[in-house]
């Protein structure tokens, strides 16, 4: 078992699941995983049943979170059915991130625009930290006064639900954050596109909501490092561990410069690091 001040600020070669067995219990208050979704034919995608894979996955999270604490969990709308995830973390609401901009090639059915973030807690959330990650009204100021002003709304339940002039609560269907293109500047590798690099914007919403400054943030999957990044940005304590050598490379170089979000010139061949733990 490693402590986890010995942890703090480094990203690790080695696969999640021998990885979070060595953490220490209740020691993390926020967890992003942006894993495996169980639908491509890459190596790193083939996990067997997805369900079963992210029930082992809660499992464990639920032993490393802190009481309160929260996880962020990537898939598709199917990721948890049939599994009885709440022995482990209660389900707090399930957010659509909406990408419009997908190619519709769909001929016998609806083609799939979403991807699904569910936001699943250790008992009631410790941290929300709405007025970190507000965003515009998109109603009629006029017309929403007006409504205020209605004796059913101003009497009744919905009355602190009044207009705030630095914006509202993003709600769970996320259309607002765009998924990465090929002309994207932070975009590192066409290789990583939509598979394995997600926005800035996207991590950074829910490291604002979730976590406070100096509090630990875990990412199981850092990928192409973007977890990480932002986290440093944000002055949290982070850690993650990846099992692809070149993409740890690749995560280590950006947080040297974690401000900068123009990662174009990691796009060149790099060599691989070799710090296993295991």
């Amino acid at each position: 078992m490693f402590a986890i001040e010995d942890l703090l600020g480094n990203i690790y070669t080695t696969d999640a699941i021998t990885f979070v067995d060595n953490i220490p219990s209740e020691s993390i208050d926020l967890i992003i995983c942006d894993g495996p979704y169980g639908i491509t034919n890459y190596k790193w995608d083939k996990v067997g049943t997805i369900q079963e894979f992210n029930l082992l996955l809660l499992e464990k999270f639920s032993r490393i979170l802190k009481a309160g604490g929260v996880l962020y969990l990537f898939g598709k709308h199917f990721a948890l059915d049939f599994v009885d995830y709440r022995r482990f973390l209660s389900l707090q609401s399930r957010i659509i991130w909406y990408q419009p901009s997908r190619l519709a090639q769909g001929r016998k059915s609806y083609t799939n625009n979403y991807d699904v973030i569910f936001y699943l807690s250790k008992g009631k959330p410790k941290t929300f930290n709405l007025d970190d990650i507000r965003v515009p009204q998109l109603v009629e100021l006029e017309h929403r006064k007006r409504v205020e002003n209605v004796p059913s709304v101003k009497n009744g339940p919905y009355k602190k639900t009044a207009f705030n002039p630095n914006g509202k609560n993003p709600g769970d269907v996320w259309g607002d954050i765009k998924q990465l293109t090929y002309r994207s500047k932070e975009l590192i590798s066409r290789d990583y596109l939509n598979t394995i690099q997600k926005p800035e914007k996207l991590m950074e919403r829910l490291i604002l909501a979730s976590s406070n400054p100096g509090e630990i943030v875990f990412d199981p999957f850092v990928g192409t490092g973007t977890v990480p990044v932002v986290g440093k940005r944000y002055n949290r304590e982070f850690f993650g561990c990846e099992i692809d050598p070149v993409l740890v490379n690749i995560a280590k170089r950006r947080l040297e410069n974690p401000y900068r979000r123009d990662n174009r010139y990691l796009a060149n061949p790099l060599l691989p690091v070799q710090d296993s733990l295991f």
